[in-house]
């Protein structure tokens, strides 16, 4: 995700993620035989899906110009979904007219970009593209993310919304619930590209396990840097980190979390608080990188970077297979190499 140098660093700005939400029973099948979550007649009749608010979204017809959070529009396109995309916002566009990463596969040339930023959601875009539905990622309940708190309910007057809870849940999870949305949007989960990265992810999900099984005490540290502070992320609230530990990576656990439970902020001169082995860094583009952070000596000095064991960490995931089995396989190969510093 992306921010302006004059807006302070937030929870949102830093690593993407907010409050506790427990997924509980909110899926459902909404009186049909499409599986759990919605339901639309193959003839173009009703369409529902309830979502992870537990709002039951009911339209009289299958959505087919949807505007989405750029992330989650990207994860549906993994599953099938492409043409009813008419529209996103949030990071799309890097500044010299690439995709963003967050956008993972989307033909962002043919898209409406309604915001490229924190903050940024142009509410004249969004309605002429008279969006049937509204899709997002959801970290703290009830707020759908990028969506502008002080003009939301301009916003949610002009169409209704579909969100995925996106926080504090394991990984597979919101998976299977933008899994389930693509489905009642139409998408054939069977089709081979969406079985093969599946299966992809099953398998590197298990190297993940292998490889940290052999590294025992091997100490990871998932975090993100910005100019004044660095910030030591938790494994019981990014979903993630949550799934990595549930694998058996040993990921440290900061003890003086900030407000949502996400992180510890450190200023620089602490940054090396917690001894870690091998360093996950934000990747976003809104993160210092390491060649950004060169010139910070206490940087410098944490053993991992002294050994070369730092590995670009995505903190906010694309929730497909296809999005997230990359992110597994490269943290496989990075404990196999990986070595204690101490």
């Amino acid at each position: 995700m992306s921010h302006t140098g004059a807006r302070p660093l937030t929870r949102r700005a830093v690593l993407g993620a907010g409050g506790a939400f427990a997924l509980g029973a909110l899926i459902s099948a909404c009186g049909g035989d499409d599986g759990p979550g919605g339901t639309a007649s193959p003839g173009g009749g009703a369409w529902t899906f309830t979502d992870d608010r537990g709002t039951k979204v009911g339209l009289k017809k299958r959505p087919q110009r949807i505007v989405g959070y750029s992330a989650t529009a990207a994860a549906l396109y993994d599953f099938g979904i492409d043409e009813q995309i008419v529209g996103v916002f949030g990071p799309t566009k890097l500044k010299d007219g690439k995709p963003d990463p967050q956008a993972g596969n989307l033909p962002v040339g043919r898209l409406e970009i309604i915001g490229n930023a924190f903050g940024e959601f142009n509410i004249e875009k969004y309605a002429a593209l008279r969006p049937d539905l509204l899709v997002d990622n959801m970290f703290i309940p009830g707020d759908l993310f990028y969506v502008p708190a002080e003009s939301k309910d301009k916003i949610y007057a002009l169409a209704p919304s579909v969100a995925i809870a996106a926080g504090s849940v394991p990984l597979p999870k919101p998976i299977e619930r933008t899994a389930a949305l693509a489905a009642a949007l139409g998408a054939d989960l069977k089709a081979a590209k969406v079985t093969a990265a599946k299966a992809r992810f099953e398998k590197a999900a298990e190297a993940v396990r292998a490889a940290a099984k052999a590294k025992p005490g091997l100490k990871v540290l998932a975090a993100s840097g910005s100019p004044d502070l660095f910030y030591a992320s938790s494994p019981a609230k990014n979903t993630d980190l949550i799934y990595y530990k549930e694998l058996g990576v040993d990921l440290i656990v900061p003890d003086k979390l900030g407000k949502d439970d996400y992180f510890e902020s450190l200023s620089w001169e602490n940054a090396d608080k917690y001894k870690a082995d091998l360093i996950m860094l934000d990747s976003r583009t809104q993160a210092l990188q390491p060649k950004d952070l060169e010139s910070k000596p206490s940087w410098k000095d944490l053993p991992a970077v002294k050994a070369g064991q730092v590995i670009p960490w995505n903190a906010e995931p694309r929730f497909s297979y296809e999005g997230c089995a990359p992110l597994l396989e490269a943290l496989a190969t990075a404990l196999d190499s990986a070595k204690k510093t101490s």
